[in-house]
């Protein structure tokens, strides 16, 4: 799915006026009909108050249109117009003379400096003061009223986006902090970065019917990855298909103290799909090895404790992951910098292997093109760098992928991947239960196994951070987050191709 800019929503919603012959307030009651079909189901208490904050432009147009809708669908509506500027929007006068044709509660208006409404506790609270095309932090009179609604014991609901947020770069002024966040046919780039979570609340987006064929030639370089996407980059298995038609896997992974990582990595990457799999480790693993994962072939470092080195060919694997449980010392750092230097498959590098990149400046010219990166947010920061918010990073991470002619995924609750031509992929599978020890390692072994199969770079993110997120969320629903295992993913994988290849 394509993620675009508030211009760009703003050209595609003529368009759509156009192709339809189709007026603006046509639009906008379509709209509010799809916010208030969701918002109906996910509030079907209609004992509880609604209150309707509608600012003086088309989003609180389309908030005295939900006030019309909702009072119609019974449930008690009390709309409130704030008088912000000194002119309403055609759309939003229209929706009010409706308004006042149909509802029992005439709006209360608040003008600057008014004293602040009172507001039942357990109510909800729908914010449509200001869309997307907020141009200035909100300031004054108006940022101490959004204070006060943001203290309020209420369940607010956003319409489009939280008032006060922007869609396209950094929020530095305040805005409303939504429960729910319910967006017009896709999500804003701002969804997408951890600083805005409390901003957003749970967010969720529903198609209200814009134009197709304008969406599909609109230009961008951010996408959220979806089943629709996704669903056919799946290869299909052929009956006389043997394990060598799906690759052989190398795993560089762990220590000692350490092995574990080893077994997570290596686990998933035969659950993803890979033929064969072999882990080079130190020979304090080796036992623990071969009777904890069976199915995987071991190659013994000469070190007792470390990897050392890895005298064998590397050109009968289809794919090597680097970095699991590895650890930083200098005998491995020389180790993976021989690695890099002779192998000629495509490479992960997870963990360690990252730390040791950053330690060592000179070993990212030895990375393959196309290679896989994928750290967390300190990792990232060890390599390149710290930045002052999330869109400042998101760029550094566009730009270094674009340099280093590499893939880099940032892991997060929003997993994104950065690709050599530009283009960013952001997830939205996953959940707070695999913020434990060990999921990026079942990551590494899902793209590892992925490689090894015949994937691209580039198909192998998107499929294995998806596919991640995917069997984590299906863990989740068995044993809830708080019991979350890394192993859980692992086992859940194969449930997660499942849902995938049967989506609709």
């Amino acid at each position: 799915m394509k993620i675009i800019n508030t211009a760009q929503i703003r050209n595609l919603d003529k368009a759509t006026i156009r192709s339809e012959g189709l007026d603006s307030h046509d639009l906008m009651e379509r709209a509010s009909n799809v916010f208030c079909n969701w918002f109906s189901k996910q509030f079907s208490d209609r004992n509880k108050k609604v209150y309707v904050l509608c600012g003086t432009g088309n989003n609180g147009g389309d908030g005295l249109a939900i006030s019309r809708l909702l009072a119609a669908n019974y449930y008690e509506v009390f709309p409130i117009t704030l008088q912000i500027g000194h002119t309403k929007s055609a759309d939003n006068l229209k929706n009010l003379e409706l308004l006042s044709l149909t509802s029992t509660h005439t709006p209360l208006e608040v003008l600057e400096n008014d004293e602040f409404p009172v507001f039942s506790t357990g109510s909800i609270l729908i914010d449509a003061v200001f869309g997307s095309g907020l141009n200035k932090p909100v300031a004054g009179y108006w940022a101490s009223f959004f204070e006060k609604v943001n203290a309020l014991d209420v369940i607010r609901v956003a319409v489009d986006i939280p008032s006060g947020m922007f869609a396209d770069q950094h929020t530095d002024g305040i805005s409303i902090n939504a429960d729910w966040t319910f967006s017009f046919e896709m999500p804003k780039l701002a969804f997408f970065f951890a600083e805005n979570q409390h901003r957003l609340g749970n967010w969720i987006f529903g198609s209200i019917g814009l134009d197709k064929v304008y969406m599909a030639n609109e230009p961008t370089t951010n996408f959220m990855l979806d089943k629709k996407m996704l669903k056919p980059l799946l290869r299909t298995r052929l009956r006389h298909d043997h394990k060598g038609s799906f690759g052989h896997a190398l795993l560089v992974a762990g220590s000692y103290g350490k092995i574990g990582a080893a077994i997570l990595a290596a686990r998933s990457c035969l659950r993803s799909g890979a033929g064969l799999v072999t882990i080079h480790a130190p020979k304090c693993g080796y036992e623990i090895l071969q009777i904890a994962i069976p199915e995987a072939m071991v190659s013994v470092d000469e070190h007792q404790f470390a990897i050392s080195s890895l005298h064998e060919e590397l050109n009968k694997y289809r794919a090597v992951g680097i970095g699991c449980g590895i650890g930083t010392n200098e005998l491995t750092a020389t180790a993976l910098a021989s690695i890099l230097r002779k192998t000629t498959a495509p490479v992960v590098l997870d963990a360690d292997a990252l730390n040791l990149l950053a330690g060592h400046p000179n070993f990212f010219q030895l990375l393959p093109k196309g290679s896989i990166l994928t750290p967390h947010l300190r990792e990232f920061e060890r390599m390149f760098g710290t930045s002052t918010n999330d869109f400042e990073r998101n760029d550094l991470q566009v730009r270094k992928a674009q340099e280093l002619g590499v893939y880099l995924i940032l892991k997060g609750a929003n997993t994104s991947i950065a690709c050599p031509d530009g283009c960013c992929f952001f997830n939205n599978t996953g959940n707070p239960g695999m913020a434990t020890g060990g999921s990026g390692d079942v990551l590494t072994g899902i793209l590892t196994g992925l490689l090894a199969q015949g994937y691209s770079p580039l198909h192998a993110c998107q499929l294995g951070v998806y596919l991640h997120g995917l069997a984590g969320d299906l863990a989740m629903d068995e044993m809830q987050q708080e019991a979350l295992l890394a192993g859980d993913i692992t086992s859940h994988l194969g449930q997660a191709f499942k849902q995938l290849k049967s989506a609709g």
